[in-house]
């Protein structure tokens, strides 16, 4: 006789009490099963914190569940590896199925294709069903995305994103958009001008509590030799802190946070960025519920409408689209490599050791703090990896190892896809590629650098600018007969024969020692 009717899995980026999970489930006959494991800890070398935000999370998540009287069976990773039950999900899911003995098990649809599998490859291995839920999580279903999709030529975010304004009724007077125009993208590009930004006050911090301070310990026993640093753990890791953290951004850089989303300064990590993506990716919050609560300040005339439809289109947009993108396209999408890129990540993007002054205090963000703002994320360290030839496989597990708010299904669009342009046309139909000109104009970067950002060779050339004509003219016949980039190549043919063997020289000796620039 079975001793447990059904066993629900919890996965590490589903600590969502609204869950459909939870639909019939039933205390006294079911049971919930949650497990940190060495396998997701080290499958990609994780950032120190980022293991000790899913694991408080998850053990915040566990207490709750059991102050509901929800029985939960928690394996949990200690200091010392010989304590642990087995590698990986799947090993220690198959200790507890012979020991409960359910007669099915159930999950959310998890957030990783590989995770998939590997359930369903020990759901077949135990001879138990499996039964996967939709994740109600999102605006839109997969099959969304997919009914949307099909029969379109390329599919662009800006279609996606009308669509799903003008079907929810965001931002919308009647049929047409609020204030006339679907996106404010012009008035959002405003630089801080040479005396910098006023002061911001940094996001909310979160003293750790006892549960957090154990997590903490056993990372730093555990992982130590992992990158980054723990001593700057502030993030919510439950729901009360991360319905708080939203409350104060918008009331404090809601504001300004469109006209400012692109600028950087020197030594400021999060400026006027909501930083609510490791707990909206988590389920510690839903969409819907951060939408919502900036248009209630739009409403009541405490945000403009250009940072307003900013913020609304990277999660009403963007994140939807991603995700269906991850989804239509797996598992085909992972292997992707439009550019034929086949350089390893650069050392300095492990330790942060690099005299590029943009590229450092960008490293230095993340490092600290597992984070960096969307601008540091695309059009520098991305920009940096996409010009020196970074396999887009290889800064997709790197991007999933150093950020906390890294899922697979949200990270491999955005890095392989929009960073990389690994997947070609796919996600963006032109690569994401400038010179150091573009972080002179958006930062005072270039003011404490040792490089030039208009030179493209010599001892002082930014490595940026010499990478992206060398980038250039790698792939010129790839991008020929892209009209997005006709300006840059007509750049590049102004080029001398002799200074375009300057840059090839220069930006071979990048890669041959990176570790010197």
């Amino acid at each position: 006789m079975p001793t447990t009717r059904r066993l629900y899995l919890v996965l590490g980026d589903q600590l969502d009490h609204r869950s459909a999970l939870w639909e019939d489930f039933d205390p006294r006959q079911d049971a919930v099963w949650m497990a940190e494991n060495e396998t997701e800890a080290t499958h990609v070398w994780c950032h120190q914190l980022r293991l000790a935000f899913f694991f408080s999370a998850m053990r915040h998540f566990r207490d709750e569940l059991r102050a509901k009287g929800h029985p939960v069976h928690y394996h949990a990773l200690t200091a010392r590896r010989s304590d642990d039950r087995g590698q990986d999900v799947a090993e220690i899911l198959r200790q507890d199925v012979h020991r409960l003995q359910p007669e099915r098990l159930v999950v959310v649809e998890p957030g990783d294709e590989r995770v998939r599998r590997m359930l369903q490859g020990a759901a077949v291995e135990l001879g138990l069903a499996l039964e996967i839920r939709p994740d109600t999580h999102f605006y839109a279903s997969v099959d969304d995305f997919k009914d949307w999709a099909q029969g379109r030529n390329s599919l662009l975010l800006e279609t996606w994103y009308r669509h799903l304004r003008r079907r929810e009724g965001i931002l919308m007077q009647g049929k047409q958009p609020e204030g006339g125009d679907w996106n404010y993208d012009a008035d959002n590009r405003a630089t801080f001008g040479r005396e910098g930004p006023e002061y911001i006050k940094p996001p909310r911090q979160f003293t750790p509590d006892a549960t957090t301070r154990e997590v903490l310990e056993m990372v730093a026993q555990r992982f130590g030799d992992h990158p980054g640093r723990l001593d700057h753990f502030h993030l919510p890791v439950n729901r009360e802190q991360a319905l708080q953290a939203l409350r104060e951004f918008v009331d404090r850089r809601l504001e300004l946070f469109g006209r400012f989303q692109d600028a950087m300064w020197q030594g400021e990590d999060f400026l006027y960025h909501s930083r609510l993506s490791a707990a909206l990716n988590i389920k510690l919050l839903h969409p819907r519920e951060v939408i919502e609560k900036v248009l209630t300040a739009y409403a009541g005339g405490d945000a403009p409408l250009n940072s307003v439809e900013g913020f609304v289109r990277q999660i009403l947009g963007w994140r939807e689209f991603v995700r269906g993108i991850y989804w239509t396209h797996m598992p085909e999408y992972a292997e992707m490599n439009a550019l034929g890129a086949q350089e390893a990540v650069p050392p300095f993007f492990w330790d942060g050791e690099t005299q590029m002054a943009c590229v450092r205090d960008a490293m230095r963000n993340v490092l600290d703090n597992a984070y960096a703002h969307h601008i540091q994320r695309l059009m520098v360290l991305g920009l940096f990896a996409l010009l020196y030839g970074v396999h887009p496989r290889k800064f997709h597990e790197w991007h999933m190892a150093m950020y906390a708010d890294a899922i697979d299904w949200v990270s491999l669009p955005n890095a392989l896809g929009m960073s990389q342009h690994g997947a070609g046309g796919i996600v963006g139909t032109k690569p994401y590629c400038a010179t150091g000109n573009y972080i002179h104009k958006m930062s005072n970067h270039c003011d404490r650098c040792r490089y030039q950002y208009k030179q493209a060779t010599g001892e002082q050339a930014c490595p940026m600018t010499t990478l992206y004509y060398d980038f250039l003219d790698r792939h010129r016949d790839t991008f020929k007969d892209n009209q997005r980039m006709a300006f840059q190549l007509k750049n590049l043919q102004r080029k001398s024969a002799d200074e375009l063997k300057q840059i090839r020289a220069r930006a071979h000796a990048i890669r041959q020692h990176p570790e010197r620039y």
